[in-house]
């Protein structure tokens, strides 16, 4: 058990190249932290550099009050589990699990016994004597993890350890993942592209984008106050919509309506941000109502997503499923006010 911090680290591939941008993170004891973004935002590779498998450019990454930069990847304490399952063919179950451990020497007591107990963890018991290719998709990947558990780390690093598996099977996974921090009491850092994974997992969640950190806190935060455009877009599905606004003292001004805003912003031009889940049936008299022309809708059950226009923009709500509605139909959607988003049209950074 460790707390990990990064110290304005900075990773170059080449003078042109830069992977991770000046990254400053403290992860606490115990903490599930997940890092998340799209391909290529840095994530990986700040992982990666907390294992020792990438060289630090500048700054320091320490875990606990050790500064670990030139220390080899072995003498870490860090065990990492791969998005490709690394399992080793010609290995069993067992063996793959006990590999590490009987690299470090340890008596082989002591390597049965740690294999058993990850073994019953993550209900494997059963399949300890098979090979890799025996096994489903899911099975392998508890085997990547079984491997990192035994070997008792003080923290564990998880690089879209769920991306080769089909949607079931991420959803299984993702609630294992989650008991088995609760039952070890680790620090895990969790890297990934889905914002579903990274919402429903993480204590905090670190949003980069282009090897920059865009902003860290609890789930309900970023999803509640996203700092600005690019987090308020990347969290949530479907995104939040984004609609240009003109602005006048308290007046907000769109191509297809007008709202009253709550306090004036400071800014001329502005963009309304509104998720989908935030608009409410309308009632007689009510000032924040827009508009919708709606051009696709979609039934899944418990919700009801309209797509289409609000005066030149495009807007997706979702309703109630039992709304009758049909395309080409208007439709007035009421504006939770309480839950507005605006943004500055120069520099995206949150202003309300």
């Amino acid at each position: 058990m460790a707390s990990v911090t990064y110290e304005h680290v900075t990773k170059k591939f080449s003078a042109e190249t830069t992977a991770v941008d000046d990254l400053s993170l403290a992860i606490r004891d115990t903490e599930f932290m997940v890092l998340v973004g799209p391909s290529g935002c840095g994530k990986s590779t700040a992982l990666r550099m907390l294992a020792g498998l990438e060289d630090v450019t500048a700054g320091q990454i320490k875990i606990d009050d050790q500064v670990v930069n030139e220390m080899p990847p072995r003498d870490r304490d860090v065990a990492m589990v791969f998005q490709s399952y690394a399992l080793y063919p010609h290995m069993s179950v067992f063996d793959n699990m006990a590999f590490g451990l009987k690299m470090r020497g340890s008596p082989r007591t002591e390597v049965e016994s740690r294999v058993k107990e990850a073994g019953r963890i993550l209900r494997l018991d059963n399949l300890l004597g098979r090979k890799p290719r025996q096994l489903s998709g899911g099975q392998r990947q508890r085997v990547a993890l079984g491997r990192a558990i035994v070997r008792q780390p003080r923290v564990f690093l998880l690089d879209e350890p769920l991306s080769n598996l089909d949607a079931m099977l991420r959803v299984q996974t993702r609630i294992e993942l989650q008991k088995m921090h609760q039952r070890l009491g680790t620090t895990f850092i969790y890297v990934t592209h889905d914002q579903v994974e990274a919402m429903t997992m993480g204590d905090r969640i670190a949003v980069m984008k282009d090897g920059v950190l865009q902003q860290v806190a609890p789930p309900r935060e970023i999803y509640d106050q996203p700092v600005n455009m690019y987090v308020a877009g990347f969290i949530g599905s479907p995104r939040m919509n984004f609609l240009p606004v003109t602005i006048s003292d308290h007046k907000a001004k769109a191509s297809g309506f007008e709202l009253n805003l709550p306090k004036a912003p400071g800014v001329g031009r502005g963009i309304l941000g509104i998720r989908p889940e935030h608009f409410l049936p309308t009632v007689a008299g009510d000032d924040a109502v827009i508009d919708l022309k709606v051009e696709v809708l979609e039934i899944l059950g418990a919700d009801q997503y309209l797509y289409g226009k609000v005066g030149s923009d495009d807007l997706i709500a979702r309703v109630d499923p039992q709304l009758k509605v049909s395309v080409d139909d208007r439709v007035r959607l009421g504006v939770n006010m309480s839950r507005l988003h605006l943004f500055d049209a120069e520099t995206e950074k949150a202003v309300l």
